[in-house]
């Protein structure tokens, strides 16, 4: 079946929605590829008996997604590869209202904008000199160690045992975790349904990636040393903590498994713990317990604050130097006014303050989620920031989110997360901390329905 062009009928309102979104999946499908040519928006118009107008909407749709460009003189041509397409979350529209699930992010309310003012009106004071005015990394950052070792002690580390960067955030350190510990053409195996961004970055990169089987810890043991004794893999890369798509912690035992494993194999691990000291009683980092191999990284922004996107990475003393070189030449340092926010916050409590307030928040809203959904299965975290919710009965990945999209409501199809060929666990990711509280309850009760619902037989050919 052609996905493009899609046939006049196949559309749906709004039409540069629809026509928008068929041509991602016929992007994600392969049926379109990176550099193919696109019709002109008059010959598209003409073919699906749509207004110019319109098709010039879904094209200038696309090229916000980031999925197409123009060319002057040339034409518009597809810009983004198949692995890019996929991300979980709907992009900002100023042109359509629903309830989003769709994106992962803490809970924010007035206070934290409160905090923040109160927070800059006091640097307005008694800003220090070096933080607007020093360009040597090693000068602007290296008096907010102290906080450091504080929060990496918080999150389960134990100082000393390992190197230390300061980084804008989860993103940047994930980067130069990855162009440290591999170079073009090594292999990178993880879990089979991973971070959403990791598949597209080690294709950027030259590295390849293969996900692995998993179970309700994460990595079966048996799947990694298998994939190691295939073929050598450089590294491993982990989310145990609850913030994978499934929402899965793994044990102190599983941890040691995985360990003993890489240390068999000579295998790095990148242990991707953005969510920080969010989940209480986790077992500590696996950083913890293999510091000779492992780059961990953690930050602020999901458990303290949005917009406080500054975090730490930590990785073996043999690599410092390396890491160093890689985050000058991508980002040359972190944002000292960062830093310097973050750091106070940390040495004078408003940090805890407000990860004890998000983890009550998400608590309470995870206890939402559970009531409203009642007996429908899905896997939950008690303080995580998103649920799991296998497909119930007949429905697809797509056809569910589809459906759920038109009763107006945006949610992350499991796809978005597939490391592997062969995933056999489907389901839809449904975020908890971007809308109010009642907004949620309305949304859960949306979704719920429709979980009890039977598909209509035309949504599950879409």
């Amino acid at each position: 079946m052609t996905i493009w062009p899609p046939k006049s009928d196949e559309l749906r309102r709004p039409a540069y929605k629809s026509l928008a979104d068929s041509l991602v999946r016929a992007v994600d499908a392969g049926e379109l590829r990176s550099g193919d040519r696109l019709p002109t928006h008059r010959n598209l118009a003409t073919d699906l008996g749509l207004s110019v107008q319109t098709v010039s909407r879904a094209y200038d749709e696309l090229i916000r997604r980031g999925v197409i460009a123009g060319e002057v003189g040339r034409g518009t041509f597809v810009r983004a590869g198949r692995s890019d397409t996929k991300t979980p979350y709907v992009p900002d529209s100023q042109n359509e209202e629903f309830i989003d699930f769709s994106i992962l992010m803490p809970v924010f309310e007035p206070m934290h904008l409160k905090e923040m003012q109160r927070a800059l009106t006091k640097l307005g004071q008694d800003l220090p000199v070096s933080t607007v005015s020093a360009f040597r990394p090693s000068t602007a950052l290296r008096k907010y160690n102290g906080a450091a070792v504080k929060w990496l002690t918080r999150c389960g580390l134990v100082p000393g045992t390992q190197g230390l960067l300061m980084t804008n955030g989860n993103t940047s350190a994930m980067t130069i975790a990855l162009m440290t510990a591999a170079s073009a053409g090594d292999l990178i195996v993880t879990e089979e349904l991973g971070h959403h961004t990791l598949k597209a970055l080690t294709r950027y990169l030259g590295l390849r990636i293969q996900g692995l089987e998993t179970d309700m810890e994460g990595i079966v043991p048996a799947a990694f040393a298998a994939a190691c004794r295939k073929s050598p893999v450089k590294a491993v890369y982990l989310m145990p903590s609850g913030l994978n798509p499934r929402t899965l912690t793994m044990s102190v035992e599983r941890r040691a498994e995985l360990v003993a494993i890489a240390r068999r194999h000579d295998v790095l691990i990148i242990e991707n713990d953005a969510w920080g000291p969010l989940q209480p009683g986790r077992p500590a980092p696996i950083a913890a317990m293999a510091p000779e191999r492992t780059f961990y990284f953690t930050s602020l922004t999901k458990c303290i604050m949005p917009g406080l996107r500054f975090g730490y990475l930590t990785m073996p003393e043999a690599f410092e130097s390396a890491v160093a070189n890689r985050h000058l030449v991508t980002s040359w340092m972190a944002t000292p006014l960062m830093a310097e926010i973050a750091s106070r916050w940390i040495d004078d409590g408003t940090a805890e303050h407000l990860l004890t307030w998000q983890m009550e928040a998400l608590g309470e809203r995870n206890r939402l989620a559970a009531r409203v959904l009642m007996d429908i299965p899905f896997l939950a975290s008690p303080n995580g920031m998103h649920i799991w919710l296998p497909m119930p009965g007949l429905w697809t990945e797509e056809a569910f989110v589809a459906h759920s999209r038109l009763n107006g409501v945006a949610i992350a199809p499991g796809s978005a997360f597939e490391m592997s060929p062969t995933v056999r666990t489907h389901g839809v990711r449904i975020c908890l901390g971007a809308e109010t509280l009642q907004t949620l309850e309305r949304g859960l009760a949306i979704i719920s329905r429709l979980a009890r619902s039977n598909p209509e037989p035309a949504l599950l050919t879409l």
